[in-house]
């Protein structure tokens, strides 16, 4: 597996993006200013995505991470947010992600060491032009957790 920082043609990864963030206007919000970062097999077969901001003050967030469908369930998520995390605690102290209010999301990444830190209220449905449901729940309000980060 390898994972490459990808600096031109970043919207070529929108497909996969949208797995994760579904309005496409949300994601062109970060996109240009994140670093993007793909995940593919030995092959070169694109596994995952994932997008990092930094925020300033010592702070960056994940602001996207996507696993093809067909490879959910085998622990290259984790995998790509043990990368990330070790990638940033070389200039970042904190890594924080937001997600909707559903039990996988939260379970993944208090899996992955993150704990809750706060919540914006009415995110979804104010941001959004359109209800956002994932695992049949409709969802309201993003939750942010954070993950200290260890120096290398």
């Amino acid at each position: 597996m390898n994972v490459e920082l990808i600096s031109a043609g970043k919207r070529r990864f929108m497909p996969l993006l949208l797995v994760a963030d579904e309005q496409e206007s949300m994601v062109e919000r970060y996109l240009d200013r994140g670093d993007l970062y793909a995940m593919c097999d030995d092959c070169g077969e694109l596994l995952a995505v994932a997008v990092v901001t930094i925020e300033g003050d010592g702070v960056c967030e994940l602001k996207n991470i996507a696993v093809e469908p067909r490879f959910h369930r085998r622990g290259l998520g984790r995998r790509f947010v043990e990368y990330l995390c070790r990638r940033y605690a070389g200039r970042c102290h904190t890594m924080f992600v937001g997600t909707g209010d559903t039990p996988a999301s939260t379970a993944f990444y208090t899996s992955c060491g993150f704990i809750y830190s706060h919540t914006v209220p009415d995110f979804f449905t104010t941001h959004y032009d359109h209800p956002v449901i994932d695992g049949g729940i409709l969802l309201r309000h993003m939750l942010y957790y954070r993950r200290p980060l260890s120096p290398r």
